[in-house]
């Protein structure tokens, strides 16, 4: 039998769906699962944005332009222009999802055998996207006991080689909710400019940030204009993943070209898609809002029920709708699988993600989860309820 490729063997499971085959058999016995595993918001979709789908008249399901709908890109630039980031039409690449913008940001900025300085934990699917391309994450540690703080600049001058070509940034941060400074973001723009990097810098949950202090986009960094990749996704932002659509966001003209040509021999991102997400941004801005506070309502609701649990912690995080908290357990991949398959409490049990695939580090994050806070308030409650009595029964439970 022929063998798979190295690249297929290495490339690892996600640790936000890896569990789900546990969480099937589990539903087959007839147990409620709160589901705080996947970043998948259970607010509806922008009703204008519903209704342009009820409202497709086309004879042909058409291809797209490969950088994605004129139309789209023009209305984007207006939607940008509300977070102060001027950008014309042509800076913007549509794509399938914001998944597919990290990729093309790793083919079109980085070699295979090249180095991109990644803070952890990141987002999993970074390290799948990076071995795919042929590329190395270098790791620089965060800690939850400071919030998960950038690290002090000389950390990263540690890792940077002849190698280093990038650094890759989430903001507000996926897993940990944490959000950049704008002294945090300076110093990431003066060490792109001191060694000429790349700066990707994964923005899509720009409109949840819970805090007085501003969101400060590398699009607002000045002196670098050329370095930055912006990533974007209408998934988080319109309740709209199913629709797959994002955006490679760059004002190098070069770099922008290179992305069209893997555009190109993708041919085109979604066509009912884009329909989607064009005539959502017309939606009243009270969805925003209403949006907007059920998030505070849901993070605040979870980060005291989390931290009222004996030996828990969370940090509260300020942005995105997720947070990383440390368990008094011995293996939090343990304690979810265990979840699933050996613990019920009233016929209910919680799903989680175990935080160590978050991590690039071997051994990091052992004891914590990663948590989405995408049910409605009253969910949440009872899932904390149910999460205390199953760390009260875990046989691995650490006191």
């Amino acid at each position: 039998m022929p063998k798979i490729s190295e690249r297929a063997v290495v490339i690892p499971s996600s640790p936000i769906r890896k569990l789900a085959p546990l969480a099937v058999e589990a539903k087959k016995k007839g147990i409620k699962i709160y589901h705080l595993n996947i970043g998948q918001p259970d607010l509806h979709s922008p009703q204008t944005g519903l209704d342009a789908i009820q409202k497709i008249d086309r004879k042909v399901l058409e291809y797209s332009p490969s950088q994605g709908f004129l139309s789209y890109r023009e209305k984007l630039v207006g939607y940008y222009k509300k977070y102060n980031i001027d950008l014309s039409p042509d800076d913007i690449v549509v794509t399938t999802g914001g998944s597919e913008a990290v990729l093309l940001a790793f083919l079109a900025c980085l070699n295979p055998g090249d180095e991109i300085i990644v803070t952890e934990p990141s987002y999993a699917n970074y390290k799948s996207f990076a071995i795919s391309a042929g590329v190395r994450i270098r790791s620089i540690a965060t800690s939850i006991e400071d919030g998960f703080a950038l690290p002090a600049v000389e950390k990263f001058e540690e890792l940077i080689n002849e190698r280093t070509k990038a650094i890759l940034i989430c903001n507000p941060n996926n897993p940990t909710g944490y959000l950049y400074t704008r002294k945090e973001m300076e110093q990431i723009r003066d060490l792109v400019r001191k060694y000429d990097l790349y700066l990707i810098s994964d923005e899509v949950y720009r409109e949840f940030v819970y805090t007085d202090a501003p969101y400060i986009s590398a699009c607002h960094l000045q002196g670098i204009e050329d370095n930055v990749v912006l990533i974007d996704s209408v998934s988080k932002r319109y309740s709209e993943c199913g629709i797959r659509v994002g955006a490679l966001i760059t004002k190098n003209v070069e770099l922008r070209k290179a992305v069209i040509k893997f555009c190109q021999a993708r041919l085109s991102p979604p066509l009912l898609g884009q329909i989607v997400a064009e005539a959502s941004i017309d939606e009243p801005e009270e969805y925003t809002r209403k949006v907007y506070e059920e998030y505070i309502e849901r993070r605040n609701c979870l980060i005291e029920g989390l931290n009222r649990i004996p030996g828990v912690y969370s940090p509260t995080p300020m942005g995105a709708f997720y947070t990383v908290a440390k368990l008094p357990v011995d293996d939090a991949e343990k304690f979810c699988s265990w979840c699933l398959t050996d613990f019920n409490y009233e016929g209910e049990t919680v799903m989680m993600a175990p935080a160590a695939g978050f991590y690039t580090t071997p051994g990091a994050g052992q004891n914590q989860v990663r948590i989405a806070y995408v049910l409605k308030k009253e969910d949440l409650e009872r899932a904390l309820f149910v999460l205390e009595k199953a760390l009260k029964a875990y046989p691995g439970h650490c006191v």
